[in-house]
């Protein structure tokens, strides 16, 4: 591992431990053992080293769909098992989750980082599309299921962060919501 992909890992190891806050360029300096000035060798500025740390995650989920696309379950399972691994992601990794989905000043920085988040969000879509292939979600232009599928889950994960989704509303965690809506959008199709 190069020195900048050293950098990028600590950063994320930062985020997991400690949040946005706990990122500066001399503290992830500092946990690679370089001096608090090599960061800026490689990156311009904290942003730009955020930037590299959801480039890598990007890529990251793009290969975790890719896993459940190719994977030989049933299409409902596998939509399930594309939104759980933003679920998962969420929970495992918080800050790094709203690094990727709630921050647009990091979001615009760069051609790199856009084309890796569409390649990732294009796998997550190619999933959708196969269940409208197969009959068990409805027909739509583009990408709009998807993105629909998408926002409704990340609504979840943010709503599950903040502690609105309790035993008590009817829905002990997100994979209830997702199920239910699946099996909306199925019985729509079906009709």
């Amino acid at each position: 591992m190069n020195t900048a992909e050293r950098l990028i890992a600590a950063a994320a190891d930062l985020l997991d431990a400690g949040g946005d806050a706990a990122v500066t360029l001399r503290a992830v300096g500092s946990a690679v053992g370089v001096s608090h000035n090599a960061p800026y060798k490689h990156f311009a500025s904290r942003d730009e080293l955020l930037a590299a740390v959801a480039n890598a995650d990007f890529h990251a989920l793009a290969d975790e769909w890719r896993k459940v696309r190719a994977s030989d379950r049933e299409p409902e399972q596998r939509l399930l098992d594309a939104l759980d691994v933003a679920v998962r992601f969420s929970r495992d990794h918080p800050a790094r989750y709203r690094l990727l989905f709630n921050r647009p000043d990091i979001a615009g920085l760069g051609e790199s980082l856009a084309r890796t988040a569409d390649e990732a969000l294009g796998e997550f879509g190619a999933i959708v599309a196969d269940g409208q292939a197969t009959g068990l979600l409805p027909a739509t232009d583009g990408n709009e299921l998807a993105i629909l599928l998408f926002a409704t889950a990340h609504g979840l994960i943010d709503a599950e962060a903040s502690g609105r989704i309790l035993p008590k509303t009817g829905w002990p965690e997100i994979g209830t919501g997702l199920q239910i809506l699946i099996r909306l959008l199925a019985g729509g199709a079906r009709s």
